[in-house]
């Protein structure tokens, strides 16, 4: 058995949630790994951070995001309402705050409980089979990293694991 690895690196927006169509990436990096039959993994070591599987909407919503991506983001908003204040969850206590204040981040970053909660309930990963040296993606799919956190712009990075 091969394994081959790559990591993929993206800045998020501030003020929305961000999401980085990948599917031309990970397409090149099971290329490269020279595998025609096997497994990519795509994986974000983020725990705000989601990876699916979708395909393109095309059209955008006024947000800047694809109607589908938007209608997404609102469909778990109403499960799970963005955090604007304190009090909208039990996270974060004052620990919590207390280790956020420690590592570098503000009252209003670590109230990001949302997107933890949006990120657990989605996955932070897709294993997708690899046939005759493509991914298989179907004929529309395609492979998101999705970004809950949009408290401030961050530095993101996703594992592209290839083995067969």
């Amino acid at each position: 058995m091969t394994i081959y690895r790559e990591e993929l690196r993206m800045t998020s927006d501030d003020g929305r949630v961000t999401f980085f169509d990948l599917t031309d990436e990970v397409r090149a990096v099971v290329e490269r790994s020279g595998i025609v039959e096997g497994l990519v993994s795509v994986f974000s070591p983020h725990t705000t951070c989601a990876v699916i599987t979708q395909e393109a909407a095309f059209d955008l919503s006024m947000t800047g995001l694809e109607t589908l991506q938007q209608d997404f983001v609102d469909a778990l908003a109403r499960v799970m309402p963005e955090q604007v204040r304190e009090g909208v969850y039990l996270h974060p206590g004052p620990q919590a705050i207390a280790f956020a204040a420690e590592h570098d981040e503000g009252l209003r970053e670590a109230h990001n409980t949302d997107a933890h909660l949006r990120s657990a309930l989605i996955g932070r990963s897709e294993t997708i089979p690899v046939k005759a040296g493509v991914p298989g993606l179907g004929e529309f799919g395609r492979v998101y990293f999705i970004d809950f956190d949009h408290r401030r712009a961050r530095q993101r990075r996703v594992d592209v694991t290839v083995w067969g």
